[in-house]
């Protein structure tokens, strides 16, 4: 007498026919991607070094698609990729900085750190300011104090740009002779 043994679809077929988490790379990828990108963007400083990076651990992971027997081990496997060529890129880097005896550019000069000066020259420069003629008055303080262009400052007192390069000029070279200004300094 032989006894029945009752087996589900799924164990009779075996491995052969197992359904993999991921049956191609490129549903992976589209799968994961996001993850991915977000750890790459954890190994550089610049988001578009980190999806350069992804790339090439994506490259490497095609190039071993079929040669990996656990698909549900992919995510470490482009991890440690993207690891190790982070690290290559790290070695391989181009030394963009050397060390020198002097600096290239000069020290900025600074003011005193007075604020007492500091505060002088404020109000000598306002009142230097309040000396020029209202147009030039009003082309300097949009320009350098409110930090618009010379278009946005045209359009706003309606004159030309050719008017407001001119008239700023004149104004800085009255400012730069101010005999109030040349003491403070």
């Amino acid at each position: 007498m032989t006894t029945l043994v009752c087996t589900s679809a799924s164990k009779a077929a075996g491995p052969a026919t197992r359904t993999l988490p991921y049956p191609s790379f490129a549903s992976y990828v589209k799968a994961r991607q996001p993850v991915l990108l977000r750890t790459a963007r954890s190994l550089t400083a610049n988001p578009s070094d980190a999806e350069d990076l992804l790339q090439t651990a994506l490259t490497k992971t095609y190039v071993a698609w079929e040669r990996i027997e656990d698909h549900r081990a992919l995510d470490g496997y482009v991890r440690r990729a993207l690891l190790n060529t982070r690290t290559s890129q790290w070695r391989k880097r181009k030394v963009d900085e050397f060390a020198c005896d002097e600096l290239p550019e000069p020290e900025p000069v600074t003011g005193s750190d007075d604020p007492a000066e500091q505060q002088a020259l404020h109000d000598a420069m306002w009142r230097a300011i309040m000396r020029l003629p209202a147009r030039q008055r009003a082309m300097v303080v949009l320009r350098y104090y409110e930090d618009l262009s010379e278009v946005q400052t045209a359009e706003v007192l309606d004159v030309s740009v050719g008017t407001v390069k001119s008239a700023v000029s004149r104004a800085l070279g009255k400012l730069r002779e101010d005999p109030e200004l040349g003491l403070v300094r």
